[in-house]
C-alpha cells in the first residue's frame, strides 16, 4: 500500500502557492490548446462549446478546492489518483490503435473518451457517495459536503456508477454522432476494462476494496490507519474475536478466532454481548466504538455477554498492520487484464456487432459477484443478503443476456472495419 506517492509544495522558493498557481498555468494552457484544436478542426460549433463547462469546472477545482485538500507538506499526489490517470491514458491509447486499424477516425475516440471520462468519474462518485451517504455526507453544511463530494484523490469510486452514468454519456453521443453504437461499445469494451483493471491497481496503493480474512501465502496485510486496519479494530478482528449485529442490530460475537487467548478463556461464537469495558452496549454501533475506543488507548477489552465476562487483550501483532486479508484488488486487476485479452483475441471472429459487448457484460458481472464473496468492506443491502455491488451485477448479466437474444435475431455481418485492416 501506497497512498501518497508526493507531495507538489505548496510554496517553493518562498513563492506561495507555487505548486497550485503551476496547475492552473497548465489548466489553462492545456485549455487553450484544446480549443483551438477543436475550433480548427469544426468551429465553435455546439459540440465545442459543450467543452466549455467541463474546463471552466476543472479550473474552479484547481482553484479553490486542491487548496482545501493541501496539508502541511503541499498537495499530496495519490497512489489512486495516478492509477486512474494511468487507465484512462492506457485505455485511450488501445482504443485509438485498435480504431485505426478498423479504418475508423481517431479523433472520434478521442472525443469519444473526454465524454466517457467525465460521465464515468461523475456516475462513479455518485454511486459512492450514495453508498456511504450517513458516513459521507449527512449532517455536513453545503461547503463540507462539497469539499467531500469532489475529493477523489483517495479513491471512493464505485465501477458500476462508472458503468451506468459512462453508459449514458456513450448513448448521448452515438446519438449525437450518428453512429453504429453496438459497432462502436465493442470496439472500446476492451479499453474500458483495461481501464477497470490498472484502477484497481490504485484501489491496492489505496487499501480500499479489501478481502476478508485470509492465511494464504499472498495474503496482504495493511498499515495502521488503512481500511482494513481500521474496519478490523471496529469488528474486533485485532482482539481475536469477530462483533456482528443480530437482526436487530444487538452486537453477537459471530466469530472467534481459533487458538487466540479468547478462543482459550472458552469465549463461544454466537454469545450475545452485554457490556464492553463496564459500559452497556446495545447497539453494534456502540459495540464498535467501545472496541475502537480500547484499541486506541491499547488497553484490554473487559467483555461481558451472557455466559460470563472476559478480559482480552489485542493481538501482539496487529499494532502496526491489519491482520492478513484477501488482496482482492489485485485479483480484479487479474480478472480483468485476463478478461481485456480474451476481447480482443474474440475480437475478429465476431459475427454479430455488439458480441464483445454481451461478453463483456455476462463475464464481468460474473466473476464480480463472486469476487464480492470474499469482500468484507461492503455489506448486504436492501435485505437481499447480497452487497450492492452484486445486486447491480445481477442486472448488468440481465443486460448481457438481452444483448445476445437481441444480436442473435439481426443479420450478421460486422459494420467495422471500414476497410481492410494494415498490415501490423
Amino acid at each position: 500500500m501506497r497512498s501518497t506517492l508526493f507531495y507538489i509544495p505548496s510554496e517553493l522558493a518562498g513563492v506561495p502557492v507555487f505548486g497550485f498557481g503551476l496547475l492552473l498555468v497548465v489548466w489553462a494552457v492545456a485549455s487553450v490548446l484544446l480549443l483551438a484544436w477543436l475550433i480548427r478542426r469544426q468551429g465553435f460549433n455546439a459540440d465545442t462549446r459543450g467543452y466549455l463547462p467541463v474546463l471552466l469546472l476543472m479550473g474552479a477545482v484547481i482553484a479553490f478546492i486542491l487548496p482545501r485538500i493541501a496539508d502541511a507538506h503541499g498537495l499530496p499526489i495519490r497512489g489512486y489518483g495516478v492509477m486512474l490517470l494511468v487507465a484512462v491514458v492506457a485505455g485511450v491509447g488501445l482504443a485509438v490503435y485498435r480504431a485505426r486499424r478498423m479504418g475508423v477516425d481517431p479523433e472520434l475516440i478521442i472525443s469519444l473518451a473526454f465524454w466517457l471520462f467525465v460521465g464515468g468519474l461523475i456516475g462513479a462518485r455518485m454511486f459512492y457517495l450514495i453508498e456511504y451517504w450517513d458516513r459521507l455526507i449527512a449532517g455536513k453544511s453545503f461547503g463540507q459536503a462539497l469539499a467531500t463530494a469532489i475529493s477523489i484523490q483517495e479513491g471512493g469510486l464505485v465501477v458500476y456508477g462508472m458503468l451506468v452514468v459512462g453508459g449514458l454519456a456513450l448513448i448521448a453521443f452515438i446519438y449525437r454522432h450518428h453512429l453504429p453504437g453496438l459497432a462502436l461499445t465493442d470496439l472500446i469494451a476492451p479499453s474500458v476494462v483495461l481501464g477497470m483493471g490498472l484502477g484497481r491497481l490504485g484501489c491496492f496503493l489505496n487499501g480500499c476494496c479489501f478481502g476478508g480474512p485470509c492465511d494464504l501465502p499472498w495474503a496482504v496485510s495493511f498499515p495502521a490507519g488503512s481500511a482494513p486496519h481500521e474496519q478490523q479494530i471496529r469488528n474486533g478482528a485485532l482482539y481475536g474475536i469477530l462483533v456482528l449485529g443480530d437482526r436487530q442490530q444487538r452486537p453477537v460475537l459471530g466469530d472467534v478466532r481459533h487458538n487466540s487467548a479468547a478462543a482459550l478463556m472458552g469465549v463461544m461464537a454466537g454469545e450475545p454481548i452485554l457490556s464492553m469495558n463496564r459500559k452497556e452496549v446495545h447497539t453494534l454501533e456502540e459495540a464498535q466504538d467501545a472496541l475502537a475506543e480500547a484499541f486506541a488507548k491499547n488497553s484490554s477489552l473487559e467483555l461481558q455477554t451472557v455466559r460470563g465476562g472476559y478480559r482480552l487483550s489485542p493481538l501482539p501483532d496487529v499494532q502496526e498492520y491489519s491482520r492478513p486479508v484477501h488482496p482482492t484488488q489485485l485479483y480484479s486487476a487479474i480478472d480483468a487484464f485476463l478478461l481485456c485479452l480474451f476481447l480482443i483475441a474474440y475480437y475478429p471472429f465476431r459475427q454479430h456487432d455488439g458480441e464483445v459487448t454481451a461478453l463483456t457484460l455476462t463475464l464481468h458481472p460474473i466473476s464480480r459477484f463472486l469476487l464480492e464473496i470474499i469482500r468484507t468492506d461492503e455489506g448486504p443491502v436492501f435485505g437481499t443478503g447480497l452487497s450492492i455491488s452484486q445486486n447491480i451485477s445481477l442486472l448488468v448479466l440481465a443486460v448481457g443476456i438481452g444483448i445476445w437474444i437481441y444480436i442473435f435475431w439481426r443479420p450478421s455481418g460486422p459494420v467495422w472495419p471500414v476497410k481492410a485492416a494494415p498490415a501490423a
